[in-house]
């Protein structure tokens, strides 16, 4: 999202974006091929009050008119960072709501959000949601003024051509991509497919990413006898691949912001079926470009998998709208413009 988001604000003359990161990655490479000025402040080879002192270095050298962050430890050097400078507008997008962990490590991530939290509603400029869900749940539950929050959907590349893939398949292939994490809840997904299998031998599941939960899933995979039948792929750097070879998108998320994946999977033309969480809703419209199932119940999951699976003129009606709603809403081009009139708005100030 951040990539995509910098590399359309290139468009826009008036603003000089250098982008700071805490480590070197795939990120830093894409952003310095796109050819934008890339400052590694190196979190393995800082203490964070080193990366504070560096970064308010910068701050001063560079005179920023607006600073945006991601991410809680983003946030948080940034605020501190900033203390007793000039006037600067502080921004940060919100993502998605916090994890939940076991014992000691989520007492540990509830301190995190407290404070993070804390210092986004009394010390930042805005705050983006990027959800209307997030945006109400900040407001009603974490003490954010709902005047300092502004809902800016999240936006993906559309592909030159909107190639929707039609050829016929001696096997229907149901896929999803994320990290293995429990709030993704893929269990559930294996179980929907032990069920959907039972009906249809030749419907193949694919999942790719990684993460703690992989154990899990594969035990999952093998007590159910799924092997041949469910696909784990691992990282992939080069995604249009996996959605190519898709037939269906499933999410199983218990929350979601906005998720990419499902935007992703809706640009080839693939009919979703999601939880009705978090800002899945401000998606997909029910029985529209997919379904949102109620609950967590795998049996609903499975029947409106096979309902699609099924039925050739409601798949081919979900497809096109699927891409239609994509270009129309959530096109890379309508985010960063939404992002540019807040930065002129902050700018102003």
């Amino acid at each position: 999202m951040a990539c995509t988001l910098l590399n359309n604000l290139k468009k826009f003359p008036d603003l000089d974006i250098p982008v700071i990161l805490l480590n070197e990655g795939r990120l830093a490479e894409e952003l310095r091929n796109s050819g934008f000025s890339v400052i590694i402040l190196n979190e393995n080879q800082n203490s964070f009050f080193q990366l504070v002192r560096k970064a308010r270095k910068l701050f001063i050298n560079l005179k920023y008119d607006i600073i945006h962050s991601h991410r809680y430890k983003e946030n948080l050097l940034v605020f501190i960072a900033t203390k007793g400078l000039p006037k600067v507008s502080l921004l940060a997008t919100h993502h998605g709501l916090p994890e939940v962990f076991e014992g000691y490590s989520n007492l540990k991530q509830q301190l995190k959000e407290k404070l993070n939290f804390f210092i986004l509603s009394r010390y930042f400029t805005n705050t983006v949601a990027v959800s209307f869900d997030i945006k109400n749940r900040l407001v009603a539950q974490s003490g954010f003024n709902g005047e300092s929050i502004e809902v800016i959907h999240n936006g993906i590349k559309i592909p030159e051509r909107y190639l929707i893939n039609k050829e016929p398949s001696p096997d229907f292939t149901i896929g999803s991509s994320g990290r293995l994490f429990p709030i993704k809840d893929y269990p559930l997904m294996v179980e929907t497919a032990r069920l959907v299998t039972k009906q249809m031998k030749q419907v193949r599941f694919q999942l790719a990413g990684e993460g703690p939960s992989q154990t899990e899933i594969e035990s999952l995979i093998l007590r159910y006898g799924l092997k041949e039948q469910f696909e784990l792929k691992g990282h992939l750097n080069e995604m249009g691949g996996f959605y190519r070879g898709l037939n269906l998108y499933i999410n199983t998320s218990v929350h979601e912001g906005i998720p990419m994946s499902i935007l992703e999977a809706m640009t080839m033309g693939i009919p979703i079926v999601a939880p009705d969480v978090g800002g899945i809703k401000e998606i997909i419209d029910d029985g529209v470009e997919g379904f949102l199932v109620k609950g967590r119940d795998p049996q609903d999951f499975a029947e409106k998998c096979l309902e699609i699976i099924t039925n050739d003129k409601l798949r081919d009606s979900m497809s096109n709208a699927a891409q239609d709603k994509v270009i129309q809403f959530f096109s890379a081009e309508k985010m960063a413009m939404n992002y540019y009139k807040l930065y002129k708005l902050l700018g102003d100030d």
